[in-house]
Protein backbone atom coordinates (compact mmCIF):
# COMPACT_ATOMS: atom_id res chain seq x y z
CA UNK A 1 0.00 0.00 0.00
CA UNK A 2 1.60 3.20 -1.29
CA UNK A 3 1.58 6.71 0.64
CA UNK A 4 -1.52 7.72 -1.92
CA UNK A 5 -3.73 4.77 -0.77
CA UNK A 6 -3.31 5.20 3.03
CA UNK A 7 -3.84 8.94 2.68
CA UNK A 8 -7.00 8.05 0.75
CA UNK A 9 -8.12 5.91 3.76
CA UNK A 10 -6.82 8.53 6.75
CA UNK A 11 -9.49 10.98 4.18
CA UNK A 12 -11.98 8.37 4.07
CA UNK A 13 -12.08 7.39 7.78
CA UNK A 14 -12.40 11.55 8.89
CA UNK A 15 -15.57 11.42 6.03
CA UNK A 16 -17.42 8.62 7.53
CA UNK A 17 -17.50 10.40 10.64
CA UNK A 18 -16.11 7.63 12.68
CA UNK A 19 -13.89 10.21 14.69
CA UNK A 20 -15.22 13.10 16.03
CA UNK A 21 -13.29 16.05 13.93
CA UNK A 22 -13.36 20.12 14.39
CA UNK A 23 -15.71 21.72 11.94
CA UNK A 24 -14.81 23.09 9.00
CA UNK A 25 -14.98 27.11 10.37
CA UNK A 26 -13.01 26.55 13.00
CA UNK A 27 -10.10 28.90 13.40
CA UNK A 28 -6.20 27.96 13.05
CA UNK A 29 -4.11 26.36 15.79
CA UNK A 30 -3.82 29.45 18.10
CA UNK A 31 -0.48 31.37 18.60
CA UNK A 32 0.42 31.48 22.11
CA UNK A 33 2.98 34.17 23.85
CA UNK A 34 5.68 32.82 25.54
CA UNK A 35 8.31 35.19 24.74
CA UNK A 36 9.88 35.54 27.98
CA UNK A 37 10.63 31.39 28.44
CA UNK A 38 13.07 28.89 27.55
CA UNK A 39 10.55 26.04 26.21
CA UNK A 40 11.93 22.62 27.00
CA UNK A 41 10.38 19.27 25.35
CA UNK A 42 11.62 15.87 26.18
CA UNK A 43 10.45 13.35 24.33
CA UNK A 44 10.43 15.52 21.26
CA UNK A 45 10.80 13.20 18.39
CA UNK A 46 7.68 11.34 19.25
CA UNK A 47 4.07 11.93 18.36
CA UNK A 48 3.29 14.77 20.58
CA UNK A 49 7.04 16.41 21.46
CA UNK A 50 7.05 16.67 17.49
CA UNK A 51 3.75 17.91 17.37
CA UNK A 52 4.34 20.31 20.39
CA UNK A 53 7.89 21.68 18.49
CA UNK A 54 5.77 22.47 15.19
CA UNK A 55 3.10 24.19 16.74
CA UNK A 56 5.12 26.16 18.93
CA UNK A 57 6.97 27.52 15.61
CA UNK A 58 3.88 29.85 15.37
CA UNK A 59 4.26 31.07 19.22
CA UNK A 60 6.85 33.56 20.26
CA UNK A 61 9.48 32.07 22.07
CA UNK A 62 12.91 32.65 23.68
CA UNK A 63 14.91 29.27 23.11
CA UNK A 64 13.22 26.20 22.09
CA UNK A 65 15.33 22.72 23.45
CA UNK A 66 14.16 19.72 21.59
CA UNK A 67 15.40 16.59 23.48
CA UNK A 68 15.49 12.91 22.57
CA UNK A 69 17.00 9.45 22.85
CA UNK A 70 16.02 8.55 19.81
CA UNK A 71 18.68 9.27 17.33
CA UNK A 72 16.46 8.68 13.49
CA UNK A 73 13.18 9.81 14.93
CA UNK A 74 15.08 12.95 16.16
CA UNK A 75 17.02 13.29 12.54
CA UNK A 76 13.90 13.08 10.78
CA UNK A 77 11.99 15.84 13.52
CA UNK A 78 15.28 18.09 12.18
CA UNK A 79 14.65 17.35 8.73
CA UNK A 80 11.01 18.05 9.23
CA UNK A 81 11.84 21.51 10.46
CA UNK A 82 14.90 22.21 7.81
CA UNK A 83 12.76 25.21 5.78
CA UNK A 84 11.64 26.92 8.97
CA UNK A 85 13.58 29.31 11.16
CA UNK A 86 15.13 26.96 13.52
CA UNK A 87 17.61 29.90 14.89
CA UNK A 88 16.55 29.79 18.45
CA UNK A 89 16.09 25.94 18.14
CA UNK A 90 18.45 23.35 20.11
CA UNK A 91 18.01 19.43 19.01
CA UNK A 92 20.03 17.35 21.56
CA UNK A 93 20.39 13.84 21.46
CA UNK A 94 19.78 13.31 25.81
CA UNK A 95 19.14 10.49 27.96
CA UNK A 96 16.82 12.04 30.66
CA UNK A 97 17.29 9.35 32.85
CA UNK A 98 20.98 9.88 33.00
CA UNK A 99 21.30 12.73 35.88
CA UNK A 100 24.80 14.07 34.84
CA UNK A 101 23.03 14.93 31.06
CA UNK A 102 20.14 16.64 32.18
CA UNK A 103 21.89 18.24 34.72
CA UNK A 104 24.29 19.85 32.46
CA UNK A 105 21.01 20.89 30.24
CA UNK A 106 19.59 22.34 33.11
CA UNK A 107 22.50 24.18 34.02
CA UNK A 108 23.30 25.18 30.69
CA UNK A 109 19.42 26.38 29.06
CA UNK A 110 17.49 27.06 32.84
CA UNK A 111 14.42 26.09 30.83
CA UNK A 112 11.29 28.04 32.38
CA UNK A 113 8.45 26.10 30.78
CA UNK A 114 8.89 22.16 30.35
CA UNK A 115 6.81 19.76 28.19
CA UNK A 116 7.54 16.27 29.46
CA UNK A 117 6.52 14.13 26.97
CA UNK A 118 9.17 11.47 27.22
CA UNK A 119 7.82 8.23 28.34
CA UNK A 120 7.74 4.32 27.27
CA UNK A 121 3.91 3.97 26.71
CA UNK A 122 3.40 0.12 25.03
CA UNK A 123 0.98 -1.53 27.61
CA UNK A 124 2.39 -4.83 26.60
CA UNK A 125 5.81 -4.31 25.97
CA UNK A 126 6.29 -2.92 29.53
CA UNK A 127 4.87 -5.54 30.98
CA UNK A 128 7.79 -7.98 29.91
CA UNK A 129 10.00 -4.45 30.83
CA UNK A 130 8.75 -3.54 33.81
CA UNK A 131 12.28 -2.26 35.06
CA UNK A 132 12.52 0.28 31.64
CA UNK A 133 8.92 1.57 32.78
CA UNK A 134 10.01 2.93 36.26
CA UNK A 135 13.58 3.63 35.19
CA UNK A 136 12.12 6.31 32.81
CA UNK A 137 8.45 6.69 33.81
CA UNK A 138 9.00 7.35 37.37
CA UNK A 139 12.58 8.11 37.88
CA UNK A 140 13.01 9.91 34.57
CA UNK A 141 10.11 12.01 35.68
CA UNK A 142 11.56 12.60 39.26
CA UNK A 143 14.85 13.77 37.90
CA UNK A 144 13.24 15.99 35.76
CA UNK A 145 10.78 17.62 38.32
CA UNK A 146 13.47 17.97 41.00
CA UNK A 147 15.63 19.80 38.50
CA UNK A 148 12.95 22.12 37.47
CA UNK A 149 12.57 22.72 41.21
CA UNK A 150 16.16 23.78 41.73
CA UNK A 151 16.84 25.64 38.39
CA UNK A 152 13.00 27.48 39.46
CA UNK A 153 11.41 26.39 36.72
CA UNK A 154 7.76 28.53 36.18
CA UNK A 155 5.71 25.60 34.76
CA UNK A 156 6.13 21.76 34.29
CA UNK A 157 3.73 20.16 31.64
CA UNK A 158 3.39 16.56 32.16
CA UNK A 159 1.58 14.22 29.91
CA UNK A 160 -0.19 11.69 31.44
CA UNK A 161 -2.58 8.91 29.70
CA UNK A 162 -5.83 7.51 30.27
CA UNK A 163 -3.85 4.30 31.49
CA UNK A 164 -2.86 6.10 34.74
CA UNK A 165 -6.66 5.75 36.03
CA UNK A 166 -7.77 2.49 38.00
CA UNK A 167 -4.64 1.36 36.56
CA UNK A 168 -4.02 -2.49 36.65
CA UNK A 169 -0.79 -2.33 34.03
CA UNK A 170 2.74 -1.52 34.82
CA UNK A 171 2.54 1.50 32.44
CA UNK A 172 -0.04 2.71 33.81
CA UNK A 173 0.97 2.02 37.28
CA UNK A 174 4.31 3.91 36.57
CA UNK A 175 2.80 7.17 35.30
CA UNK A 176 -0.15 7.30 37.97
CA UNK A 177 2.67 7.24 40.39
CA UNK A 178 4.80 10.12 38.69
CA UNK A 179 1.20 11.93 38.54
CA UNK A 180 0.94 11.43 42.19
CA UNK A 181 4.72 12.70 42.98
CA UNK A 182 3.45 15.83 40.83
CA UNK A 183 0.34 16.60 42.77
CA UNK A 184 2.15 16.18 46.26
CA UNK A 185 4.40 18.90 44.72
CA UNK A 186 1.65 21.36 43.73
CA UNK A 187 1.99 23.60 46.48
CA UNK A 188 5.74 24.37 45.49
CA UNK A 189 6.02 27.98 45.55
CA UNK A 190 9.06 27.81 42.94
CA UNK A 191 7.39 25.85 40.17
CA UNK A 192 3.46 25.11 38.66
CA UNK A 193 3.19 21.66 37.96
CA UNK A 194 0.50 20.48 35.68
CA UNK A 195 -0.67 17.24 34.17
CA UNK A 196 -2.50 16.39 31.07
CA UNK A 197 -4.20 13.20 30.81
CA UNK A 198 -5.95 12.21 27.85
CA UNK A 199 -6.53 8.99 25.17
CA UNK A 200 -4.74 7.17 22.17
CA UNK A 201 -3.60 9.72 20.29
CA UNK A 202 -5.20 9.09 16.36
CA UNK A 203 -2.48 7.45 14.12
CA UNK A 204 0.28 7.71 16.76
CA UNK A 205 3.09 5.49 16.43
CA UNK A 206 2.34 1.90 17.19
CA UNK A 207 -1.38 2.76 17.57
CA UNK A 208 -4.31 0.74 16.22
CA UNK A 209 -4.59 2.47 12.75
CA UNK A 210 -0.87 2.31 11.57
CA UNK A 211 -1.30 -1.38 12.61
CA UNK A 212 -4.26 -2.53 10.78
CA UNK A 213 -2.44 -0.11 7.48
CA UNK A 214 0.41 -2.58 8.70
CA UNK A 215 -2.00 -5.49 8.19
CA UNK A 216 -3.70 -4.40 5.07
CA UNK A 217 -0.57 -3.81 3.22
CA UNK A 218 0.80 -7.23 4.18
CA UNK A 219 -2.62 -8.86 3.11
CA UNK A 220 -2.91 -10.39 6.76
CA UNK A 221 -5.99 -10.09 8.82
CA UNK A 222 -6.92 -7.03 10.78
CA UNK A 223 -6.23 -8.26 14.54
CA UNK A 224 -8.71 -7.08 17.27
CA UNK A 225 -8.16 -8.39 20.73
CA UNK A 226 -11.74 -8.26 21.84
CA UNK A 227 -14.94 -7.67 20.32
CA UNK A 228 -15.97 -5.32 23.25
CA UNK A 229 -12.17 -3.22 23.39
CA UNK A 230 -12.86 0.08 23.36
CA UNK A 231 -10.78 3.40 23.40
CA UNK A 232 -10.75 7.44 23.64
CA UNK A 233 -9.16 8.79 20.64
CA UNK A 234 -7.76 12.40 20.12
CA UNK A 235 -6.11 14.09 17.17
CA UNK A 236 -2.03 15.08 17.84
CA UNK A 237 -2.97 18.30 16.64
CA UNK A 238 -5.91 18.66 18.73
CA UNK A 239 -4.38 17.17 21.63
CA UNK A 240 -1.08 19.31 22.00
CA UNK A 241 -2.97 22.96 21.08
CA UNK A 242 -5.16 22.22 23.77
CA UNK A 243 -1.53 21.13 26.24
CA UNK A 244 -0.19 24.50 25.30
CA UNK A 245 -3.53 26.23 26.28
CA UNK A 246 -3.16 24.76 29.23
CA UNK A 247 0.23 26.02 30.20
CA UNK A 248 -1.04 29.53 29.91
CA UNK A 249 -3.44 28.58 32.65
CA UNK A 250 -3.10 30.27 36.56
CA UNK A 251 -4.38 29.92 39.31
CA UNK A 252 -6.72 26.47 38.95
CA UNK A 253 -8.36 24.59 41.41
CA UNK A 254 -6.45 21.63 40.92
CA UNK A 255 -3.16 20.93 38.52
CA UNK A 256 -4.66 17.62 36.67
CA UNK A 257 -6.55 17.79 33.12
CA UNK A 258 -8.14 16.16 30.62
CA UNK A 259 -9.66 16.54 26.90
CA UNK A 260 -13.23 16.14 25.88
CA UNK A 261 -12.56 13.16 23.76
CA UNK A 262 -16.45 12.59 23.36
CA UNK A 263 -16.90 9.05 23.05
CA UNK A 264 -15.03 5.98 23.58
CA UNK A 265 -14.90 4.50 19.77
CA UNK A 266 -14.99 0.22 19.62
CA UNK A 267 -12.14 -0.88 18.11
CA UNK A 268 -14.24 -4.24 15.93
CA UNK A 269 -16.06 -0.47 14.94
CA UNK A 270 -12.68 1.09 13.42
CA UNK A 271 -11.74 -2.14 11.89
CA UNK A 272 -15.00 -2.84 9.84
CA UNK A 273 -15.41 0.54 8.65
CA UNK A 274 -11.40 0.25 7.68
CA UNK A 275 -12.14 -2.75 5.98
CA UNK A 276 -15.16 -1.91 4.47
CA UNK A 277 -13.57 1.44 3.07
CA UNK A 278 -10.31 -0.34 1.56
CA UNK A 279 -12.58 -2.62 -0.17
CA UNK A 280 -13.66 0.55 -2.58
CA UNK A 281 -9.87 0.38 -3.64
CA UNK A 282 -9.10 -3.18 -2.76
CA UNK A 283 -10.05 -6.38 -2.17
CA UNK A 284 -11.64 -7.29 1.31
CA UNK A 285 -9.94 -8.74 4.09
CA UNK A 286 -10.62 -10.29 7.22
CA UNK A 287 -10.69 -9.18 10.84
CA UNK A 288 -9.74 -11.59 13.51
CA UNK A 289 -10.42 -11.90 16.89
CA UNK A 290 -7.51 -12.59 19.31
CA UNK A 291 -7.51 -11.73 23.39
CA UNK A 292 -6.60 -9.02 25.23
CA UNK A 293 -2.81 -8.98 26.02
CA UNK A 294 -0.92 -8.69 28.87
CA UNK A 295 -1.81 -5.38 31.17
CA UNK A 296 -4.60 -4.37 28.59
CA UNK A 297 -8.00 -3.42 29.79
CA UNK A 298 -11.49 -4.07 27.64
CA UNK A 299 -12.30 0.28 28.41
CA UNK A 300 -10.34 2.86 29.84
CA UNK A 301 -11.72 5.75 32.24
CA UNK A 302 -10.41 9.46 32.36
CA UNK A 303 -11.00 9.87 36.02
CA UNK A 304 -11.07 7.18 39.10
CA UNK A 305 -13.85 6.93 41.39
CA UNK A 306 -12.06 9.26 43.82
CA UNK A 307 -12.32 12.06 41.20
CA UNK A 308 -15.01 14.37 39.57
CA UNK A 309 -14.51 16.31 36.56
CA UNK A 310 -15.15 20.33 36.70
CA UNK A 311 -14.98 22.62 33.29
CA UNK A 312 -13.07 25.13 32.48
CA UNK A 313 -13.08 28.00 30.28
CA UNK A 314 -12.22 26.07 27.55
CA UNK A 315 -14.98 23.81 27.08
CA UNK A 316 -12.28 21.19 25.50
CA UNK A 317 -10.71 21.54 28.93
CA UNK A 318 -11.78 19.71 32.37
CA UNK A 319 -10.31 20.02 35.36
CA UNK A 320 -9.75 16.62 37.51
CA UNK A 321 -10.46 17.37 40.87
CA UNK A 322 -10.15 14.67 43.37
CA UNK A 323 -12.98 14.53 46.10
CA UNK A 324 -12.88 14.60 49.96
CA UNK A 325 -9.90 16.05 49.75
CA UNK A 326 -8.02 12.91 48.59
CA UNK A 327 -4.81 12.90 49.11
CA UNK A 328 -2.19 10.67 47.17
CA UNK A 329 0.77 8.19 49.16
CA UNK A 330 4.00 9.15 49.84
CA UNK A 331 6.29 7.39 47.63
CA UNK A 332 9.41 5.51 48.77
CA UNK A 333 11.88 6.01 45.71
CA UNK A 334 14.52 4.10 47.51
CA UNK A 335 12.73 1.48 46.93
CA UNK A 336 11.29 2.00 43.39
CA UNK A 337 15.50 2.44 42.94
CA UNK A 338 16.12 -1.24 44.41
CA UNK A 339 13.96 -2.97 41.63
CA UNK A 340 16.09 -4.91 39.11
CA UNK A 341 16.27 -6.39 35.72
CA UNK A 342 15.95 -9.85 36.38
CA UNK A 343 12.73 -9.44 38.84
CA UNK A 344 9.19 -10.62 37.58
CA UNK A 345 6.61 -8.60 36.32
CA UNK A 346 4.34 -9.80 39.70
CA UNK A 347 7.29 -8.92 42.40
CA UNK A 348 7.30 -5.37 40.44
CA UNK A 349 3.55 -4.72 40.43
CA UNK A 350 3.38 -5.46 43.87
CA UNK A 351 6.09 -2.62 44.78
CA UNK A 352 4.22 -0.46 42.66
CA UNK A 353 0.93 -1.06 44.03
CA UNK A 354 2.08 0.18 47.83
CA UNK A 355 2.07 3.58 45.66
CA UNK A 356 -1.33 4.00 43.62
Amino acid sequence: MNKTTSDHIDQLLIDSGLFPTPKKTQRPIKSFDFSDDTILITGAAGSIGSELSKQLLTCSYKKLILVDIAESPLYNLIKDLEFENTNKIDFLLLNITEQQSIKHLFETYRPTLIFHAAAYKHVPLMEDNPYKAIKLNILGTKLLTDLSIKYHAKKFIFISTDKAVNPVSVMGMSKRIAENYLNNLSNNLNTKFSITRFGNILGSNGSVLPLFKKQIESNTPLTVTDKSVSRYFISKSKACSLILQIATFNNEESNIFTFNMEKPIRIIDLAERLVALYSKINKKIEIRITELRPGEKLHESIVSNSEILVPTINKNILLVKSKNNFEAKNIDFSELESVTLNMSNSEVKSILKKYL
